[in-house]
Order: structure tokens, then sequence, then C-alpha cells
């Protein structure tokens, strides 16, 4: 069983997605830490409901210094809205996976986050857009593509109404990919991730 430690910067409803299914035991680890570089971040709260480390941290070192204390084998960025430096990524090479509510390459890097993301989306007129779970290198949203999946742009979508939609794909394959990381079956060859299932 692995061990896994979750980043959060706000409600933490993938981080719920990941609690649930390490409760039912269709993932093969558990959480040891949430840690969040906001104070008020509910993502904490949801922590501590399950009785989970929860700490409110900033500093990038002590973050790493935490994560090595619970002896963390994978590092999940949910929802953290702060960009991980060269050494925090050496650390954890190929252990830290990211969340991101576009299908990337599109919609993402420097300063698309949140609702920003969804609009830019609409903006540009695209008929699709979706999440992708990636493992973090030292480019914002570049990292090798572990999984995507797709939701349809409606006409009368605004940035909440798709935000809504993409969030219902990320709390599916983000946990997924978490499952499958603490089975093994996932490897990382260059850019290209294999999967099996």
């Amino acid at each position: 069983m692995l061990n896994i430690g979750v980043l959060v910067s706000g409600g933490g409803s993938n981080l719920q997605a990941i609690i649930d299914d390490c409760e039912k035991g269709e993932i093969k680890g558990k959480i040891k830490v949430v840690i969040s570089n906001k104070e008020d971040a509910f993502g904490l709260e949801r922590a501590r409901k399950h009785n989970i480390r929860a700490v409110f941290e900033k500093n990038e070192d002590e973050v790493i210094k935490i994560l090595k204390e619970e002896n963390v084998d994978l590092v999940v960025l949910a929802g953290y809205l702060k960009i991980i430096s060269p050494k925090f990524v050496s650390e954890f090479e190929n252990k830290m996976m990211n969340i991101h509510p576009s299908l990337i390459p599109s919609f993402c890097g420097d300063g698309f986050y949140g609702e920003r993301v969804h609009q830019a989306v609409i903006d540009y007129g695209a008929k699709v857009s979706g999440a992708t779970v990636h493992f973090v290198n030292e480019e914002a949203d570049a990292g090798p593509i572990i999984m995507q999946d797709t939701v349809k742009v409606m006409d009368d979508d605004d940035a909440k109404t798709l935000a809504k939609r993409v969030l219902e794909v990320e709390h599916t394959i983000l946990p997924r990919c978490v499952k499958l990381f603490c089975e093994g079956k996932i490897s990382v060859e260059g850019r290209k991730v294999k999967v099996s299932e």
C-alpha cells in the first residue's frame, strides 16, 4: 500500500474523490497528509474530518520535509495554485501528478487556472474541453500526460456551467490515475505515459 500526499489550495473536491475511493478500497493507498498553502482552504477541513493529517504550510522546503517525514510515494496536486520549483520536481520525479481543467496542451500554463480556463475555452469557440491528469515537470502544465477525458462545450455555456461539467470528469479521472499508480500500472518513457489497466 502506497503513501499519498495531497496538496490543495481550495475546496478540495478532488481530494474528497480520492478519500472516498481510498475508504472504499478502490485505491490501494493511504493519504498520509494533506497540505495547503492557504490557511482557510476547505480541503484541510475535509482531511481533518477523515482523521488525515492536515497542514497549512507555505514554505516549499517545509512541504518537501513533511512529505518525506510521511514517506510519501505519490504527491497529488488537487487544485494546488502554486508553481512548483525544479527542486521540488526533482525530489518527486514521475511521482507527482496534477489535474488541470482543460485538454492540455490547450488552455494551460501560466495564468490558466480556475474559471479563467473555462472562459478562455468559451471565448475561443472550442467545441470540446475536458480535464487532463499529468506528471509534474519544471514547466507549468507541461509534464507527460497520464489521462484525459472530454466534455462537449454547449452553445449556452458560461464559465461556471462548463466548470461544473469538467469537474465531474476530474472527479473520475484523478482517482483513477491515483489507483493505477498505486497498482504499478503507470510507466513513463520520455513524454509518453503507458497505462495498463
